[in-house]
């Protein structure tokens, strides 16, 4: 099938532009752009609105195997499709930990099975992802890890994870991890400051982020490692990251939709669909972390997509799961930075798509011709009321729920199939 795209916002990070234009869709890839309709193609009416590369999704939690019932395959990938997120990249913070080649290929079978959209997985850096023994980083490359990462599970062994940083280079394997001070988050609720005090919640110091990342940093720049913070949310820890960038090293840097759009404040009575991690910042930091990704010292937003049942959400604060939802509510939560005046939609695709697609060694994420057609149609000023129990995830613990909030996707396309069209 041929499709033509017409009557197109077109919205380009790789170009940094917006402009008006048309796309032409062949055998699954971009064929041209703004050219004329080949003959006997199908035409896609876009009436002015905005047409973008599909979203990168970079740290998704999927329930399979062990959670099913947080998050399957199947939902994830519904969930996905309807917020415009044509790759998704899973974590191995799974039950078990996908820690060795058997696991991969069993949840990436699982994933081709029962998904409308694109999945890889990143596997384990250690085993159990318990920090003492590094996995078989070889054998997960082959079996098609693309990345390794504890995620949460921050390593306080730091000659064990010198050795697996060492390995991972020799391979070329990318290292993603959560820059934390291991003893100083332990049990935190929230940050440290007035806030946490008035609600008497146990907090962490927005330092013990700038001191997980420092420590980082000089590993690898002792292991000349290819690293990516996964989550850079506090103004402390810029500076590090802005000089391990002026020093050459091979670092990238993602942040949290929810920390670019939410403050600690937001918590309010204990209101534990708030509850992440790390917990939500400080005002300032929020702002900093802003004007980072802006000044592209941040290079990638990501969802941080967690799903937790009612179950583990429904207690006091300090005990309830951390984590929330949001492939449905990505694009719209990062329409705040638009209308905001704080981020161009060129600028915004460029953290969501283009940058993670290229961090990864993906040819998603550009309009380029040859490039595959993983495309989102979508109004970034349409209006609307957030309804958690809408949502197709199976899990419905959003913070945005009853939120007034801009911007839906009218379809989205992978590989030039449409797997979503919005009602009417």
């Amino acid at each position: 099938m041929i499709l033509h795209f017409l009557n197109a916002r077109l919205i380009d990070p790789e170009a940094d532009s917006d402009s008006p234009g048309s796309l032409t869709v062949e055998a699954g890839v971009i064929s041209a752009r703004d050219a004329k309709a080949p003959k006997g193609a199908t035409l896609v009416d876009c009436g002015g609105k905005c047409l973008a590369p599909g979203i990168v999704d970079w740290g998704v939690k999927i329930g399979e195997p062990g959670e099913r019932h947080r998050e399957s395959f199947r939902s994830a990938g519904l969930a996905a499709a309807a917020g415009g997120v044509t790759t998704l990249i899973a974590r191995p913070d799974t039950t078990p930990a996908i820690d060795t080649p058997e696991v991969l290929e069993f949840v990436t079978r699982r994933a081709r099975e029962s998904a409308p959209v694109r999945i890889r997985h990143m596997a384990a850096l250690t085993k159990g992802r318990d920090g003492r023994e590094m996995t078989e980083i070889g054998f997960l490359l082959d079996a098609g890890a693309i990345a390794f990462s504890d995620v949460f599970a921050v390593a306080s062994d730091t000659k064990a994870l010198s050795r697996a940083l060492t390995y991972a280079r020799s391979l070329g394997a990318l290292v993603v991890m959560h820059p934390q001070d291991p003893g100083l988050s332990k049990g935190a609720a929230t940050t440290s400051g007035k806030f946490a005090s008035l609600k008497g919640l146990p907090a962490v110091s927005a330092l013990a982020e700038r001191m997980g990342l420092e420590r980082d940093l000089a590993l690898v720049e002792m292991t000349g490692a290819r690293y990516h913070a996964d989550q850079i949310t506090t103004a402390a820890a810029l500076p590090a990251l802005a000089r391990a960038k002026t020093a050459g090293l091979d670092v990238t840097a993602g942040t949290s939709i929810h920390h670019l759009t939410l403050n600690e404040f937001d918590v309010g009575d204990y209101r534990t669909f708030f509850k992440l991690t790390p917990p939500l910042r400080s005002e300032d930091d929020r702002q900093a972390v802003i004007a980072a990704l802006a000044e592209g010292t941040i290079d990638v937003i990501a969802s941080f997509h967690t799903p937790a049942d009612e179950e583990s959400k429904r207690l006091p604060f300090e005990d309830a799961a951390p984590g929330a939802v949001a492939l449905e509510t990505f694009l719209p939560a990062a329409m705040r930075l638009y209308h905001g005046g704080h981020l161009t939609l060129p600028a915004l695709f460029r953290a969501m798509a283009l940058n993670p697609a290229r961090r990864l060694g993906l040819p998603q994420g550009c309009l380029t011709e040859g490039a595959p057609a993983d495309l989102v149609l979508f109004d970034p000023d349409a209006p609307f009321q957030m309804d958690r129990f809408a949502l197709r995830s199976k899990s419905k613990n959003t913070p945005f729920d009853g939120a007034r909030m801009e911007g839906k996707v009218i379809g989205t396309w992978v590989g030039g199939t449409r797997v979503f069209a919005a009602e009417g």
